[in-house]
């Protein structure tokens, strides 16, 4: 008897899982928004503001941002820009904003390993393992006379680069730049002792 019940169940439980299954009609799809979303008109019809009066526009093209306006995500603009006449202005006028109690110069020290020393030595004094191993040439010592770096020139190379160095702007954000202008500013004081 028990035999012929688990029988019954199993020709039971098939004949659903059958009957349930249709090739031809699609299957019931639960919380459907996730699979069917609303699309949206990106230039629809919206009333908007043009030199200060309310309009309405129907095919409306992409607006310029508002002058001034910062993107999403914080990133600031440097307004120095890249050219010698940028690099004097950087050299002579611009400073840290960072006071003696925002410099970390353990991680500080740690950024100038991963980033720097590699061309321009631990002590800064240009030799690095790259220099070294003579795959890079010309990297300055931080206490050459003739260069008399600043703060400000220190930012600008990193922001943009100089000669064959490269941009280190997307590697490391504002605050740890000025950490590694500080790091380096130590260093070429220990070369010039």
């Amino acid at each position: 008897m028990k035999s012929l019940f688990k029988i019954v169940v199993v020709l039971m439980v098939f004949a659903s899982v059958v009957a349930c299954k249709k090739d031809t009609r699609p299957n019931y799809q639960f919380m459907p928004n996730m699979y069917e979303p609303v699309g949206y008109e990106t230039y629809q019809e919206a009333k908007v503001m043009v030199d200060g009066k309310e309009i309405l526009k129907n095919d409306m093209e992409a607006l310029i941002p508002a002058e001034g306006s910062i993107p999403r995500g914080g990133h600031m603009p440097f307004e120095i820009e890249n050219t010698n006449e940028g690099y004097i202005l950087a050299k002579e006028t611009l400073t840290s904003p960072l006071d003696s109690t925002q410099i970390d110069s353990p991680r500080a020290g740690e950024l100038y390993d991963i980033y720097c020393g590699i061309c321009h030595g631990k002590k800064g004094n240009g030799q690095g393992n790259l220099v070294k191993r003579e795959k890079i040439l010309g990297v300055p010592s931080y206490d050459d006379a003739g260069r008399a770096i600043t703060a400000g020139s220190i930012y600008h190379t990193i922001y943009y680069g100089k000669n064959t160095m490269g941009s280190y702007a997307n590697q490391l954000n504002e605050e740890e730049r000025w950490q590694v202008v500080d790091y380096v500013l130590k260093l070429k004081a220990d070369l010039e002792k």
